[in-house]
């Protein structure tokens, strides 16, 4: 399953999530800081989506959120989509 979410309240525009069997099979930034977000997209490859959930979702940057945790909520938002 692939996956673009649009994200609120970082300097990355976009995530493209690519999920195949719960677990992340890539991650792709599109605008925030590219160091810091190709770290994470590299860091996240291959693991499950619960455990990035649980690891990223919360972390705050500026603006109540960050690329961490917008990339759990979209994770998030995958799961529940799936389950409808």
């Amino acid at each position: 399953m692939t996956k673009t979410y649009q994200t609120y309240g970082t300097c990355a525009r976009f995530i493209d999530i690519e999920i195949e069997n719960d677990k992340v099979i890539s991650v792709r930034f599109i605008g925030g800081c590219s160091g810091n977000t190709q770290g994470i997209a590299t860091l996240v490859k291959g693991m499950p989506v619960d455990e990035v959930i649980g690891r990223l979702k919360g972390i705050v940057c500026r603006g109540g959120t960050s690329c961490p945790d917008q990339l759990a909520l979209a994770l998030e938002e995958t799961r529940l989509s799936k389950a409808c």
